[in-house]
């Protein structure tokens, strides 16, 4: 048994992962609950791909922020974003992709399976700058370009990224609750759920397949590999030009440290002149053989030390961090249950008030305008479906206009982008505009299960009449205050 488990004993690099995996989706009670943490920390972005709509994150997806910064930022710099991810690049390079991103652990998991395997060779090595492609068009060029024509538009993250299609949209459709968003499935999550199945199958037998050749995040962290505090080097008086390094690398490396290197350390095991150390830190290296019992005493036992108390903070921060997300944060609001007032067909609902666009800064409460039919619309510049269905709301508040109120709410995300967003497309618009709170308390308290957009039509009383997840096409809604009269 002791053998067994000292052969299966997890390494340093490994236990990193599952925590740094585990910190940043460390709120558990999301996948019970199948809805978003939408607190403060939702502002950081982590260090690796983990997306912003898995149930457990914390933290945003710094490929995800990028691509909203760059098309929603007009002529400004989007200075945040950048400086994250040169604060990242700058200390850790790859290293990013070896010990903190959740993504690339799975397929690290997943290529344990016994099977046949893909030797690196010259076409996978042309192969690995493709993801430079990807972060040229998708990430960079598109987003800008669209941005240009109407609004935000994220695009690798809508139409390729893998840890998008896993932990956001099979997350969040696994959970009981959400069945209803199956029907708003298209051949958009047809595509990007065949992507998946690639990306993970291929894992399987290519190591680290989309990491190497697809992710635009690792290409971005490639290019500080160079410069990183914590990557890797080779000492050249000791280097014989033994290749065991590279040849023992399952990436597509030219040489240890180049922008295809993970900065794992794991070469450093197999280099015969201990040529190959860790700018700074060698706390994280696999141990070399040949090194073995050559440290003095007073090293080893101060090394030891430092490996125990670094443990130690890890362990407390991740401690505090699942107790805090699952017990003591309460960003979502609490919801009234006084059994009068709901947000399903046939319930009163909750009255709200919602501060309004415009330069009176007035707001708007439902209980205060009874008598007509009032259209609740939740929306967001940065979603596509959303703005394709505003002008058949803004037809609808222009042909009902003395029986029905169109109150369009705007999410929290990307808030700032909606006054200009309202005076270029609906400026002399009967619709009405609003803003929901930061925590986005209104679409939580309707009962929005973070999918947009999202309509709620109440009759001149106050009673639920239909709700809809996803678009919402004029003549539905004409239906709808027709059979008012």
């Amino acid at each position: 048994m002791r053998q067994w488990l000292a052969a299966h004993r997890p390494s340093k690099r490994r236990l990193i992962q599952l925590y740094a995996a585990l910190l940043f989706n460390a709120n558990l009670k999301g996948f019970a609950t199948g809805r978003l943490y939408k607190g403060p920390s939702k502002a950081l972005c982590a260090p690796g791909l983990n997306c912003y709509s898995c149930p457990g994150a914390t933290t945003a997806c710094p490929l995800g922020a990028l691509q909203n910064s760059l098309a929603a930022s007009g002529a400004r710099v989007p200075y945040y974003i950048f400086g994250i991810l040169l604060l990242y690049g700058l200390l850790f390079g790859r290293a990013i992709c070896s010990f903190l991103c959740p993504f690339g652990l799975l397929q690290e998991l997943l290529h344990k399976i016994k099977t046949p395997k893909l030797k690196k060779n010259r076409f996978t090595r042309l192969l690995s700058y493709f993801k430079y492609v990807l972060l040229a068009l998708l990430v960079v060029a598109y987003p800008i370009l669209y941005m240009l024509k109407d609004g935000t538009l994220p695009a690798f993250c809508k139409y390729v990224c893998p840890a998008g299609t896993l932990e956001g949209a099979v997350s969040l459709l696994s959970y009981v609750g959400n069945s209803d968003m199956f029907r708003m499935l298209g051949p958009l999550f047809t595509w990007k759920f065949v992507l998946l199945v690639v990306f993970l199958v291929g894992s399987v037998f290519v190591y680290r397949f989309f990491c190497r050749f697809f992710c635009p995040l690792g290409a971005i962290y490639g290019l500080f590999n160079r410069f990183c505090l914590l990557g890797m080097k080779v000492e050249e008086e000791r280097c014989i030009d033994c290749g065991l390094c590279t040849g023992y690398c399952g990436m597509d490396v030219r040489r240890v440290g180049d922008h295809e290197c993970i900065q794992c350390g794991e070469c450093a095991a197999v280099c015969p002149t201990k040529a190959i150390t860790r700018k700074g830190n060698r706390l994280i290296l696999p141990p070399n053989e040949v090194e073995e019992g050559t440290a003095p005493a007073k090293s080893v036992k101060r090394g030891k030390c430092l490996r125990i108390v670094i443990s130690v903070l890890l362990a407390a921060v991740l401690i505090f961090a699942l107790v805090y997300y699952n017990f003591l944060d309460q960003s979502l609001p609490n919801t009234p249950s006084d059994g009068v007032h709901g947000s399903t067909v046939g319930d009163l609902c909750y009255d709200l008030t919602v501060p309004l666009y415009g330069a009176g800064e007035e707001s708007y409460t439902l209980s205060a305008h009874r008598g007509r039919v009032t259209i609740i619309n939740f929306w967001g510049v940065w979603c596509a479906p959303c703005k394709e269905e505003l002008p058949a709301f803004a037809a609808i508040a222009a042909d009902y206009a003395d029986e029905v109120t169109v109150l369009a709410i705007h999410s929290a995300l990307d808030a700032a982008q909606a006054p200009a967003y309202i005076d270029a497309y609906y400026p002399n618009s009967v619709m009405l505009f609003g803003q929901d709170t930061k925590e986005d308390t209104c679409y939580t308290l309707l009962g929005g299960k973070d999918t947009y957009p999202m309509t709620i039509v109440l009759d001149g009383d106050g009673f639920v009449l239909a709700r809809y997840e996803g678009k919402v096409s004029y003549e539905t809604l004409a239906a709808l205050i027709e059979g008012q009269r």
